[in-house]
Protein backbone atom coordinates (compact mmCIF):
# COMPACT_ATOMS: atom_id res chain seq x y z
CA UNK A 1 0.00 0.00 0.00
CA UNK A 2 1.58 3.01 -0.91
CA UNK A 3 0.76 6.44 -0.96
CA UNK A 4 -2.80 5.38 -0.31
CA UNK A 5 -5.59 7.31 2.12
CA UNK A 6 -8.05 6.12 4.29
CA UNK A 7 -8.09 2.47 3.89
CA UNK A 8 -9.18 -0.45 5.39
CA UNK A 9 -8.01 -3.88 5.19
CA UNK A 10 -10.76 -6.52 6.52
CA UNK A 11 -10.60 -10.81 6.87
CA UNK A 12 -7.87 -10.99 4.09
CA UNK A 13 -5.96 -14.38 4.02
CA UNK A 14 -2.22 -14.21 2.76
CA UNK A 15 0.22 -16.95 2.66
CA UNK A 16 3.12 -17.64 0.85
CA UNK A 17 6.41 -20.39 2.09
CA UNK A 18 7.85 -19.77 5.19
CA UNK A 19 11.29 -20.08 3.26
CA UNK A 20 10.08 -17.55 1.21
CA UNK A 21 12.33 -14.47 0.97
CA UNK A 22 10.96 -11.07 0.15
CA UNK A 23 7.33 -11.75 0.92
CA UNK A 24 6.16 -9.05 3.22
CA UNK A 25 2.22 -10.15 3.60
CA UNK A 26 0.93 -6.28 3.78
CA UNK A 27 3.60 -3.49 2.67
CA UNK A 28 2.82 0.18 4.16
CA UNK A 29 4.64 3.25 2.85
CA UNK A 30 3.72 6.63 2.44
CA UNK A 31 0.45 6.51 3.78
CA UNK A 32 -2.08 8.01 5.90
CA UNK A 33 -5.11 6.30 7.87
CA UNK A 34 -5.20 2.56 7.03
CA UNK A 35 -6.72 -0.20 9.28
CA UNK A 36 -5.60 -3.85 9.21
CA UNK A 37 -8.42 -5.82 10.81
CA UNK A 38 -9.67 -9.39 11.40
CA UNK A 39 -6.98 -10.91 9.11
CA UNK A 40 -4.88 -14.30 9.28
CA UNK A 41 -1.04 -13.75 7.72
CA UNK A 42 2.03 -16.10 6.95
CA UNK A 43 4.53 -15.58 4.98
CA UNK A 44 8.18 -16.12 4.46
CA UNK A 45 8.93 -12.22 5.27
CA UNK A 46 6.81 -9.62 7.79
CA UNK A 47 3.29 -10.34 8.21
CA UNK A 48 2.95 -6.39 8.24
CA UNK A 49 5.40 -4.23 7.51
CA UNK A 50 5.04 -0.37 8.21
CA UNK A 51 7.74 2.15 6.25
CA UNK A 52 8.44 5.42 5.74
CA UNK A 53 6.09 8.19 5.66
CA UNK A 54 3.02 5.98 7.26
CA UNK A 55 0.63 7.69 9.72
CA UNK A 56 -2.38 6.60 11.55
CA UNK A 57 -1.72 3.16 10.55
CA UNK A 58 -4.41 0.86 13.21
CA UNK A 59 -3.82 -3.15 13.10
CA UNK A 60 -5.88 -5.39 15.00
CA UNK A 61 -6.57 -9.00 15.04
CA UNK A 62 -4.25 -10.03 13.59
CA UNK A 63 -3.03 -13.83 13.02
CA UNK A 64 0.94 -14.26 12.14
CA UNK A 65 2.90 -17.12 11.42
CA UNK A 66 5.30 -18.26 9.93
CA UNK A 67 6.82 -14.88 8.90
CA UNK A 68 8.87 -12.21 10.89
CA UNK A 69 6.37 -10.69 12.70
CA UNK A 70 4.83 -7.10 12.69
CA UNK A 71 7.35 -4.91 12.07
CA UNK A 72 7.93 -0.60 11.82
CA UNK A 73 10.55 -0.26 9.00
CA UNK A 74 13.01 -0.78 7.79
CA UNK A 75 13.67 2.54 8.39
CA UNK A 76 16.56 5.11 7.72
CA UNK A 77 18.06 3.58 4.60
CA UNK A 78 17.53 6.38 1.70
CA UNK A 79 17.32 9.79 1.63
CA UNK A 80 14.25 12.55 2.48
CA UNK A 81 12.21 9.50 4.11
CA UNK A 82 9.04 10.86 5.64
CA UNK A 83 8.42 10.30 9.46
CA UNK A 84 6.26 7.37 11.17
CA UNK A 85 3.75 8.86 13.27
CA UNK A 86 0.88 7.17 15.17
CA UNK A 87 1.36 3.26 14.97
CA UNK A 88 -1.15 1.23 17.22
CA UNK A 89 -1.32 -3.12 17.05
CA UNK A 90 -3.40 -4.56 19.15
CA UNK A 91 -5.15 -7.45 19.90
CA UNK A 92 -2.76 -9.76 17.92
CA UNK A 93 -1.57 -13.56 17.90
CA UNK A 94 2.19 -14.18 16.71
CA UNK A 95 3.12 -18.09 16.67
CA UNK A 96 6.41 -19.46 15.34
CA UNK A 97 7.94 -16.25 13.70
CA UNK A 98 11.24 -15.24 13.66
CA UNK A 99 10.22 -11.80 15.55
CA UNK A 100 7.38 -10.45 17.39
CA UNK A 101 6.80 -6.92 17.50
CA UNK A 102 9.80 -5.05 16.47
CA UNK A 103 11.22 -1.53 15.02
CA UNK A 104 13.69 -1.69 12.65
CA UNK A 105 16.45 0.90 10.99
CA UNK A 106 19.73 0.92 9.22
CA UNK A 107 22.68 2.25 11.03
CA UNK A 108 23.49 5.16 8.34
CA UNK A 109 23.94 8.25 10.90
CA UNK A 110 23.17 10.05 7.17
CA UNK A 111 19.65 9.30 6.49
CA UNK A 112 17.77 11.40 9.63
CA UNK A 113 13.58 10.70 10.23
CA UNK A 114 12.00 9.68 12.97
CA UNK A 115 9.17 7.17 14.80
CA UNK A 116 6.76 8.06 17.49
CA UNK A 117 3.25 7.68 19.15
CA UNK A 118 3.70 3.97 18.64
CA UNK A 119 1.77 1.05 20.71
CA UNK A 120 2.06 -2.34 20.50
CA UNK A 121 -1.03 -3.71 23.17
CA UNK A 122 -2.54 -6.70 23.83
CA UNK A 123 0.02 -9.06 22.04
CA UNK A 124 0.21 -13.07 22.33
CA UNK A 125 3.11 -14.91 21.88
CA UNK A 126 3.69 -18.90 20.79
CA UNK A 127 7.13 -19.50 20.41
CA UNK A 128 8.20 -17.05 19.00
CA UNK A 129 12.15 -15.62 18.72
CA UNK A 130 13.09 -11.90 19.43
CA UNK A 131 9.43 -11.52 20.99
CA UNK A 132 9.73 -7.08 21.95
CA UNK A 133 12.73 -5.75 19.55
CA UNK A 134 14.27 -2.38 18.89
CA UNK A 135 17.05 -2.96 16.08
CA UNK A 136 18.96 -0.15 15.07
CA UNK A 137 21.49 -1.68 13.64
CA UNK A 138 19.18 -3.88 11.01
CA UNK A 139 21.82 -5.30 8.48
CA UNK A 140 20.36 -8.56 6.89
CA UNK A 141 23.30 -9.25 4.99
CA UNK A 142 25.11 -9.10 8.33
CA UNK A 143 28.32 -7.31 6.24
CA UNK A 144 26.90 -3.63 7.18
CA UNK A 145 29.50 -1.18 8.68
CA UNK A 146 28.87 -0.66 12.24
CA UNK A 147 27.35 2.88 12.76
CA UNK A 148 24.52 4.95 14.72
CA UNK A 149 20.86 5.66 13.36
CA UNK A 150 20.11 8.66 12.43
CA UNK A 151 16.11 7.29 12.85
CA UNK A 152 14.88 9.34 16.31
CA UNK A 153 12.42 6.50 18.08
CA UNK A 154 10.38 8.03 21.05
CA UNK A 155 6.77 7.49 22.71
CA UNK A 156 6.32 3.97 22.23
CA UNK A 157 4.29 1.84 24.35
CA UNK A 158 5.05 -2.21 24.80
CA UNK A 159 2.15 -2.97 27.09
CA UNK A 160 0.12 -6.71 28.21
CA UNK A 161 2.40 -8.51 26.00
CA UNK A 162 2.73 -12.41 27.32
CA UNK A 163 3.62 -15.92 26.17
CA UNK A 164 6.73 -17.76 25.03
CA UNK A 165 9.97 -17.15 23.54
CA UNK A 166 12.29 -19.18 21.86
CA UNK A 167 15.16 -17.36 22.65
CA UNK A 168 16.68 -16.59 26.35
CA UNK A 169 16.95 -12.97 25.52
CA UNK A 170 13.16 -12.23 25.60
CA UNK A 171 12.75 -8.23 25.40
CA UNK A 172 15.99 -6.84 23.02
CA UNK A 173 16.25 -2.99 22.79
CA UNK A 174 19.06 -1.71 20.67
CA UNK A 175 19.09 2.02 20.57
CA UNK A 176 21.37 4.07 18.30
CA UNK A 177 23.90 6.14 20.02
CA UNK A 178 23.96 9.57 18.92
CA UNK A 179 19.30 9.27 18.77
CA UNK A 180 18.94 7.11 21.89
CA UNK A 181 15.69 6.04 22.33
CA UNK A 182 13.59 7.88 24.42
CA UNK A 183 9.88 7.77 26.25
CA UNK A 184 10.02 4.12 25.94
CA UNK A 185 7.15 2.11 28.36
CA UNK A 186 6.93 -1.55 29.31
CA UNK A 187 3.98 -2.26 31.44
CA UNK A 188 2.89 -5.70 32.07
CA UNK A 189 4.96 -7.96 30.45
CA UNK A 190 5.34 -11.65 30.53
CA UNK A 191 7.45 -13.88 28.45
CA UNK A 192 8.56 -17.03 29.30
CA UNK A 193 11.31 -18.87 27.29
CA UNK A 194 10.49 -22.72 26.72
CA UNK A 195 14.22 -23.81 25.97
CA UNK A 196 13.53 -24.29 22.48
CA UNK A 197 16.44 -22.28 20.76
CA UNK A 198 19.69 -20.26 22.52
CA UNK A 199 20.67 -16.71 23.08
CA UNK A 200 19.89 -13.72 20.61
CA UNK A 201 22.65 -11.30 20.43
CA UNK A 202 23.33 -8.00 19.46
CA UNK A 203 26.05 -7.10 17.07
CA UNK A 204 29.38 -4.60 18.12
CA UNK A 205 27.90 -2.63 20.99
CA UNK A 206 28.04 -2.16 24.52
CA UNK A 207 24.65 -3.79 26.41
CA UNK A 208 22.95 -3.91 29.65
CA UNK A 209 21.70 -7.27 30.51
CA UNK A 210 18.95 -7.78 33.08
CA UNK A 211 17.64 -11.21 34.28
CA UNK A 212 15.39 -12.33 37.12
CA UNK A 213 15.14 -15.48 38.71
CA UNK A 214 14.33 -17.36 35.35
CA UNK A 215 16.17 -18.16 32.14
CA UNK A 216 14.44 -15.31 30.38
CA UNK A 217 16.61 -12.07 29.92
CA UNK A 218 16.08 -8.27 28.62
CA UNK A 219 18.98 -6.21 26.78
CA UNK A 220 19.29 -2.90 26.59
CA UNK A 221 21.70 -0.18 24.52
CA UNK A 222 20.93 3.55 24.32
CA UNK A 223 16.88 2.81 25.54
CA UNK A 224 15.55 5.53 28.05
CA UNK A 225 11.98 4.75 29.97
CA UNK A 226 10.27 3.26 32.39
CA UNK A 227 8.46 0.24 33.11
CA UNK A 228 5.18 -0.92 35.29
CA UNK A 229 3.45 -3.69 36.57
CA UNK A 230 5.04 -7.38 35.71
CA UNK A 231 8.08 -7.75 34.47
CA UNK A 232 8.94 -10.60 33.14
CA UNK A 233 12.21 -10.49 31.95
CA UNK A 234 13.06 -7.67 34.54
CA UNK A 235 13.43 -4.12 32.76
CA UNK A 236 17.04 -2.88 31.35
CA UNK A 237 15.61 0.13 30.62
CA UNK A 238 17.67 3.70 31.54
CA UNK A 239 15.44 5.58 33.57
Amino acid sequence: MFSCNNITVNSVHITAPGDSPTTDGIHIANTNNMQILNSVIGTGDDCVSIGPGSKNINISNVQCGPGHGISIGSLGCTPNEQDVIGVHVTNCNLTNTMNGVRIKSWAKPEYQSSASDITFDHINLNNVSNPIIIDQQYCPSKTCAPGSSGVKISDVHFSNIQGTTMTQIAVMLNCSESNPCQKIEMRDINIAYNGGGGPAKMRDINIAYNGGGGPEKSACANAHGAAYGQENPPSCLIA
